[in-house]
């Protein structure tokens, strides 16, 4: 094989497995766009919804506000007199932003050992997993998208001292969320595929 073809076969291999978990779909702001682009993000959504009872819309609000519907996002790195990196901020990954010691107990809690937080799938599900802990432990209905926000950002115990009020930017952050909840969940009603 020659050379250039060679190089052809390896950019061809290459471009196919680009993964569009790896980057985020166009217009974020149209909850129809979202999953007009990737049809297995809705059905992802819908799966996690019959089986915990999250709100498709409380779902993509808070991956919007986590990771952009990035599936490998991670938090930004920390750098020590502004050059050397001495690594992330935390171990927030995927498209939840789940933390490695909460994604391990999600695993061993549900049976879901092979679950992977960049698979839109298991991250929905964890989701639905962490906001039903969420109702139980603090009382906070599926379907209040900002105060299901509050304890996703600041845990359980968190949410409960009510460690969030001494954090202005969290609450408006989460009344955002509590308020693109409601926009996905007007424009999904339109949406011609759901």
């Amino acid at each position: 094989m020659s050379k250039r073809l060679r190089a052809i076969v390896l950019m061809v291999l290459v471009a196919g497995c680009g993964s569009s978990n790896f980057s985020a779909p166009r217009n974020l702001d149209s909850a129809c766009s979202i999953v007009n682009q990737r049809p297995k993000y809705l059905k992802a959504f819908k799966a996690t919804e019959r089986r915990w009872g999250v709100p498709v819309a409380v779902q993509m609000a808070t991956i919007y506000q986590e990771s952009k519907f990035i599936g490998n996002a991670r938090t930004p790195l920390r750098y020590s007199l502004g050059v050397i990196p001495m690594g992330r901020q935390s171990s927030a990954y995927g498209y939840s932003q789940a933390l490695d010691a909460t994604w391990d107990e999600y695993r061993q809690s549900t049976g879901r050992r092979s679950a992977k937080r960049d698979n839109i799938n298991d991250a929905t599900d964890f989701m639905g997993w962490y906001m039903n802990l969420t109702r139980e432990r603090n009382g906070i209905p599926l379907n209040d998208a900002r105060n299901q926000y509050l304890a996703y950002h600041d845990g359980h115990t968190g949410y409960r001292r009510g460690s969030y009020r001494a954090k202005p930017w969290l609450v408006r952050i989460a009344g955002e969320v509590g308020n693109r909840a409601v926009m996905y969940n007007q424009q999904l009603r339109s949406c011609r595929k759901v």
